[in-house]
């Protein structure tokens, strides 16, 4: 009878439902468990009895509560240990997988078991390990990853140090198994280019599959300690040479497989060699440029060094050998050996810049004869590595080395903005912008505040040109936004020093906005507000009486598009105009209150909340946010001193004048019109209304919910809401947030019952916003 339901899938299926009401122990006691066994046995049923087991195991993670249910499945378990070879004999695949599921995830859900009592369970971490060697088509081991990285968890707290030195040896062989594992497969007929037959998923897999075994290795590394994992790399290496290193030629390179998988599995374990390692890496740092010429063999071993030019830059005297072998690699036909080679050029000359000032001349000319070769990433992954060399040299040189690297860029930047007719040249010519840009961004020296500085000496010799190629291509918004990004990180990077040319930049920026209206001109001011603002040091109040009357100047511009259009033509613009003012109103906060262009944009703001895209919207949500806190006693300031009553007294009536259309404008949108994400920022509005004016917002939400179209919400629905409101903020500043809480659920419960009328809002339609500057 147990033989004949051993074969019927239904039934298992059953007993894996019956598992969420059953208690485990009932079945695992019970004939059933025989028959779940059983059914391993059968073709048909074996995959919902797998399901099965591995559900039961499931059920079993509270290991103290279900430990006797445990002792009655190891034994069982572990009988199933020779269906291993066997499967493994028989090329039977799924078979195979599903016996390795089994020990896995019998490991997973027992690992602490696992941890405390290795004498007991080592059979079936064995079990494991030999599912991992055995894979015939690495389509299983993937299954044993989660157990091993569940494992090394434990092992590596103190109080499992006996059971780590216990699994040691299990590790070090896992470590033999996934060396072998991460081997690329031999090619049908020595075609070395197509090891997958063309199969362009079954690669993608492979590939994605050894990071993740690369991740086990550095798991391994945790358990045994580093060096005995190189070790085994080392040895591995030193295997492969000794076989056949004098049998490969430049077209032939027997058994490449078994070189390229340890370079691999070393480069895997990078992250976990300490910088101090003095054993091992001396040892294989100088094989690792001898390896043949052969692409994958190359590609691993850039990828090695790129990984460990930390450690080298603690061991210089290995640094020539390796970097000739990444600078000579440029040379080859191979665009992923120039990829990776570019991408290694970065990280050693960031790590090791200090080591090749000696070099920086000679740097120049390699880098300017090999960047037009590059794609457009491995170009910008070089210009931040040279870049890097550049900035460590003592500043009495940076002007001359800024001019030798950038103005060969600046040539080739004006050829381009010279052939630039359509739309792919013109982004060739935004993409050049990017590599100044770097420079800029990297090449930062500390220089005495009064002495000149030598970066911007070299920006005030740029500016002209950038400034002619801006006004040529206005209207191409890539070149546009990458030289704003360029003359922000001049702000940025050279700060106060940038005075000088504040002047011609401030032109520039205001021309350009009120022509093109592009945010991209207010990211610009925006960072020279924040490095020249009122509490800095080193900066006169002229300076920053200039920088303010420019910064009004864009925003009169700003205010005049938003009369022009209507927000929904102009979302993104309003978000860079509004992140501008949140900037301005930090550091210019005396200014800007008692600006006569205050109101207009604070009106503006209120129109702008018609918008539905999220970004626009939180931007003017947190500047309204900052406005109405300058009202209290606790607004958002770059100033360490008290809110004065004047700004006080000025916010409060600015909102008295504008209250009732502003949470009009907040109410419609958290009922009707905000995505979600904006939530919270329109209550938040709502909150600091009432924490400075409570009596008048709770008179204008009054007037704005009578306002709501008919049929919507019942006049004793509004009174009983009105009522709380009024009970909570007699309570004082603890009611004020719960007034905020009543709005939310309110709001909430209205979009969950209401859509949007076809016809109209009505009286809570918002006015079109009007510049009369």
């Amino acid at each position: 009878m147990i033989e004949a339901a051993a074969t019927n899938p239904q039934l298992l299926e059953v007993i894996t439902s019956w598992l969420r009401e059953v208690p485990v122990k009932d079945i695992v006691n019970s004939p059933l468990l025989a028959i779940i066994l059983n059914a391993l046995n059968n073709d048909n049923a074996f995959e919902a009895a797998t399901d099965c087991l591995c559900a039961i195991f499931k059920e079993t993670r509270e290991v103290d509560e279900y430990m006797p249910t445990i002792e009655t499945l190891l034994p069982r378990v572990l009988a199933l240990q020779p269906r291993i070879a066997q499967t493994a004999q028989q090329e039977d695949s799924e078979a195979f997988k599903g016996i390795t599921r089994i020990f896995a995830e019998a490991g997973e859900a027992w690992v602490v078991l696992i941890a405390r009592e290795p004498k007991v369970f080592r059979p079936l971490v064995e079990a494991i390990l030999e599912c991992a060697h055995r894979d015939f088509d690495k389509d299983a081991i993937s299954l044993t990853f989660g157990f091993w990285y569940e494992l090394k968890l434990y092992l590596v707290l103190e109080i499992y140090i006996e059971a780590r030195m216990q699994y040691v040896d299990v590790y070090s062989k896992l470590v033999d198994i996934m060396v072998k594992q991460l081997e690329f497969p031999s090619a049908d007929g020595g075609n070395d280019t197509d090891l997958f037959d063309g199969d362009r998923e079954a690669e993608e897999k492979f590939r994605e599959f050894r990071h993740h075994m690369g991740d086990v290795l550095k798991d391994c590394c945790e358990i045994m300690g580093v060096t005995p994992c190189l070790t085994k790399i080392f040895d591995a290496i030193k295997s492969w040479m000794s076989s056949y290193a004098s049998l490969a030629t430049d077209n032939s390179v027997p058994h490449w497989q078994q070189l390229e998988a340890p370079l691999f599995g070393m480069r895997a374990m990078g992250r976990m060699v300490d910088k101090d390692e003095d054993i091992i890496l001396p040892q294989i740092m100088p094989l690792l440029v001898q390896i043949p010429r052969h692409e994958k063999l190359r590609f691993a071993t850039i990828m090695v060094l790129g990984r460990y030019t930390e450690w080298t830059s603690n061991h210089p005297e290995l640094l020539e050998s390796q970097f000739t072998y990444i600078v000579s690699s440029f040379a080859t036909d191979s665009k992923e050996i120039v990829r990776a080679a570019a991408m290694a050029m970065k990280f050693f000359c960031t790590d090791c810049k200090h080591l090749l000032g000696g070099q920086v001349v000679q740097l120049q000319q390699f880098y300017d004869q090999t960047l037009d070769k590059l794609p457009g990433v491995s170009q910008e992954e070089l210009t931040e590595g040279v870049a890097s060399v550049v900035a460590v040299q003592p500043p009495s040189q940076t002007y001359q080395l800024m001019k030798l690297y950038c103005d060969p860029l600046m040539a080739r930047l004006m050829a381009l903005a010279n052939a630039a007719t359509d739309e792919d040249s013109k982004l060739k010519v935004a993409d050049h912008m990017q590599l100044i840009t770097l420079f800029i961004q990297i090449v930062t020296p500390w220089i005495e505040a009064n002495q000149e500085h030598p970066g911007v000496k070299y920006c005030q010799e740029i500016f002209p040109i950038l400034a002619t190629i801006l006004d040529n291509f206005m209207n191409f918004t890539p070149i546009c936004e990458r030289i704003c990004r360029t003359w922000r990180y001049m702000v940025i990077s050279y700060r106060t020093a940038m005075a000088p040319l504040l002047p011609l930049m401030a032109n520039k920026l205001a021309e350009g906005f009120a022509a093109s209206r592009q945010g991209c001109f207010l990211w610009v001011t925006s960072a020279i507000l924040r490095e020249f603002s009122e509490d800095r040091d080193h900066v006169d109040e002229q300076t920053t009486e200039h920088i303010y009357s420019f910064f009004e100047l864009q925003s009169t511009a700003m205010l005049k598009a938003m009369t022009d259009l209507p927000p929904q033509d102009l979302p993104d613009v309003i978000e860079d105009f509004y992140r501008l003012l949140i900037d301005a109103l930090l550091y210019y906060p005396h200014k800007m209150i008692q600006s006569p262009l205050f109101t207009p944009i604070f009106q503006a703001a209120v129109a702008a909340l018609d918008l539905e895209q999220r970004d626009p919207l939180s931007a003017v949500l947190h500047y309204l946010r900052d406005v109405i806190a300058y009202g209290g006693d606790n607004p958002p300031s770059s100033f360490k001193s008290a809110n004065p009553p004047e700004l006080q007294q000025a916010i409060q009536q600015l909102v008295l004048a504008n209250g009732e259309i502003l949470v009009k404008g907040i109410m419609k949108g958290m009922m009707i019109s905000f995505p979600g994400d904006c939530f919270t920022d329109g209550s938040g509005v709502l909150l600091g209304l009432f924490e400075i004016l409570p009596q008048q917002t709770a008179a204008w939400v009054d007037q704005v919910l009578r306002m709501l179209p008919p049929g919507t919400v019942g006049e004793p629905e509004i009174n009983r809401l009105m009522n709380s409101i009024r009970e909570k903020l007699s309570v004082g500043n603890d009611g004020v947030r719960k007034v905020r809480s009543l709005l939310q659920d309110f709001t909430n419960n209205y979009r969950r019952r209401y859509v949007a009328p076809r016809d109209g809002l009505g009286r809570l339609e918002t006015t079109r916003f009007h510049f009369n500057g």
